[in-house]
């Protein structure tokens, strides 16, 4: 059986190149380390380091590394989510939400749901969706805000709000200028962004862009420093666009009609039920617009 201390051990000595500082860092003995580095390649029946000198790995002590690291990630933020929820004997509440959100309702219902509850813990996160709703479906979070998710199990749905789509460019760009909203026609003439987002809008125009762009970005602000150049342009709902600094404009397209929804997810298995009731009451009523 691979145990997560011989993963560590092994990644401990795979970053350090040798068992002497491997050792000092993790205060045990050299031979300590070397039995704990025999028994995982014992189990595997594979050498993960190419000589003794543990300077270099195999091309599986290379994936066995990667692989060790995000195990050991998700290990040690599972035993930190743990001695927090233990220390939080009032309540904790685990809130993944887009970044979009933030910018909203958000902080304010947190602020009055932590005034009503004086020794309430909170933790948030940002993600995008697909990393909320499997925030959601791990027990990582109690609560969750994303957009275009499908239902799950385990997790409760409700809409939060919707909003429309639109163009995203610098205040210098031409379709900045135009005296009308652009046309799909129009913004794809011009140097086009992909990003994440697009996928959410079913027309074939937007995704044979998204497909043949050469510039795809999944940062919202990396997008923005992007759009602030004036030499590029994206597609983005208008909640995103609230927050973007005077540089930039955001545009109605004529005859793009849907809209982006953005729902509150709540875990069904979560620890302090009334809270989170409490909390999304405070969500749903909020001003989204």
């Amino acid at each position: 059986m691979i145990k997560i201390d011989m993963l560590r051990c092994f990644s401990t000595v795979a970053q350090l190149g040798n068992l002497l500082e491997a050792s000092a860092r993790m205060s045990r003995t050299p031979s300590a380390l070397s039995m704990s580095l025999k028994q995982l390649e014992g189990h595997l029946d594979a050498r993960l380091f190419e000589t003794e000198r543990k300077n270099k790995l195999t091309p599986l002590g290379q994936e066995v590394f990667r692989l060790a690291q995000a195990q050991i990630r998700q290990f040690d933020e599972t035993v930190a989510s743990i001695e927090h929820a233990a220390n939080a004997p009032s309540g904790l509440i685990k809130i993944a939400s887009i970044p979009s959100a933030t910018g909203l309702a958000l902080p304010q219902a947190i602020s009055t749901l932590m005034e009503r509850n004086p020794h309430l813990k909170v933790e948030l996160r940002d993600m995008d969706s697909t990393m909320v709703a499997e925030a959601l479906l791990h027990g990582e979070a109690d609560i969750g805000i994303a957009s275009g998710c499908q239902p799950l199990n385990g997790v409760d749905r409700v809409t939060l709000f919707e909003d429309k789509f639109g163009l995203l460019c610098g205040k210098e760009h031409p379709l900045a200028k135009a005296s009308s909203p652009p046309t799909l026609d129009a913004i794809f003439e011009y140097a086009f962004m992909s990003n994440d987002l697009c996928g959410q809008l079913d027309l074939n125009e937007i995704s044979k862009a998204s497909t043949g762009a050469f510039l795809t970005v999944h940062n919202t602000h990396s997008l923005i420093a992007m759009a602030r150049t004036n030499n590029w342009v994206t597609i983005l709902p208008q909640s995103v666009a609230r927050t973007l600094p005077e540089e930039l404009v955001f545009r109605s397209i004529e005859g793009v009609t849907q809209r982006r929804i953005v729902s509150l997810l709540t875990s069904q298995r979560a620890r302090f039920p009334k809270l989170l009731e409490a909390f999304s009451n405070l969500l749903v009523q909020s001003d989204w617009t």
